[in-house]
Order: structure tokens, then sequence, then C-alpha cells
């Protein structure tokens, strides 16, 4: 039987020693754990220098996220990426497909079901685990709007929700510049700059700015 090597990480420290006990005592004995990890850096930093089949990783991780992780080790093919989350909304899932993950399993699975899904990566085929869904439920891509972020509360699936545009506003207005300088910072207007803020504080469920700019360093929405 193959010795699969694996780094597990995750953003709970006792997730990660309860997970690799598993591994260990399993009746199988084929799985060995060779580090774990809490932080997205330093899982990219292990598997660029250690001889290892397969990374498991949960997206929330402290420092560089699940997702930034996965684009910073895209082109390695030759690691299997399984990602091992509590996120089940369709956007987060798509996008760690997106980016180079070759299997997603819920925290709540079963493991005799995890175990079938590291052989499966290592086998060299993909994996979606019971529950996991690319499409949302109410078939359009992604929730959206107040019902989204009243489902889902942590930092990491705000930072998400957020896009590309407004995660750069939300950092110039962090910095106490007004709509024009940001218009100005951006090359945009002053109007659709205004339209961005609204979204933003809908999205982050404040009403002014500086409940946006106490949510934003709380939840850790700007670097």
């Amino acid at each position: 039987m193959q010795q699969i090597r694996v780094i597990l990480a995750d953003d709970q420290q006792i997730f990660l020693e309860g997970l690799k006990n598993i591994f260990e005592n399993h009746t199988t004995k084929n799985i060995e754990v060779s580090a774990t990890t809490c932080s997205g850096k330093e899982l990219v930093e292990l598997a660029k220098k250690t001889n290892t089949h397969l990374l498991i990783f949960e997206l929330n991780l402290q420092g560089m996220d699940g997702l930034e992780a996965l684009q910073n080790l895209k082109n390695n093919k030759r690691i299997k990426k399984l990602v091992l989350s509590r996120y089940d909304d369709a956007k987060l899932v798509k996008s760690a497909f997106k980016n180079g993950a070759d299997g997603y399993v819920l925290k709540n699975t079963d493991i005799s079901e995890l175990l079938y899904a590291v052989n499966e990566l290592v086998s060299g085929n993909s994996y979606v685990g019971e529950g996991v869904h690319i499409q949302a439920k109410n078939g359009s891509q992604s929730p959206s709007g107040n019902g989204y972020q009243k489902a889902f509360k942590d930092g990491f699936i705000k930072r998400h929700s957020l896009t590309k545009r407004e995660t750069e506003i939300l950092t110039l207005i962090t910095q106490a510049l007004s709509n024009k300088q940001i218009a100005e910072e951006l090359y945009i207007s002053d109007q659709t700059v205004s339209v961005h803020r609204k979204n933003i504080m809908r999205k982050l469920g404040v009403t002014n700015t500086a409940g946006l700019i106490k949510e934003a360093y709380e939840n850790f929405l700007v670097k």
C-alpha cells in the first residue's frame, strides 16, 4: 500500500491535533502527517520545500488564507490539494477549484469519506464531497446582499464577499481619504466611489464610515 505524505493546515490548533491523531492511528496506516501549520504562508513554504503528496487545509488560515495559498501553488501539479473546510458557500467552492484545488470536502463529513477523498486525489482523480455545491442552492452563482452577510459573519467570508474594487476602496477609506481623494487615486468618478461605498456598507451591515472602519480592522478585511 502506498505511503501518503500529507501536510495539514487549519486555523484551529486543536482540530489539527485531532486530525493528525486520526490519520496516524487509522487502521490503514498509509497516511503520514509530515507537518502541520495554522499559517497559509507557512503552508506554501512547506509545500515548496518538502517532498509531500497532498495538502489538506481549511480556507480560513492565519495571514495568507487558503485561496491565496492555492494561487501561490497553482503551477505545482505534483502536489494534490484537498480543501477541508466548514464553508459550503458555492462562491468559495468555485473559487477554490478555479485556483487549483483538486478536491473539496466539508468538515462535517465522516472520516471514511475523507479517507476516500485522499485516496482519490493521490490516484489522480478529483473529488467533490457530500454537501458541496458549485452552484448556489437558489440556482445563482452565489448568495449576495444582506442575506449573505446574515448567514456568514466571520471576517474570511466578509473579505471574499467584497469585489477587488470594493476592497481597494475600503483600504483607502481606512486611510481617511475622502470620496474625491479616492476617486483621484483610482481614476474614477466621485459618484462611482459613492456607489461602491454604499455597497460595501450594505455588505458589511454598517451605516456609517466609523462602523465601516471598525468592521474592516476587527475582521482583518484590509492589509
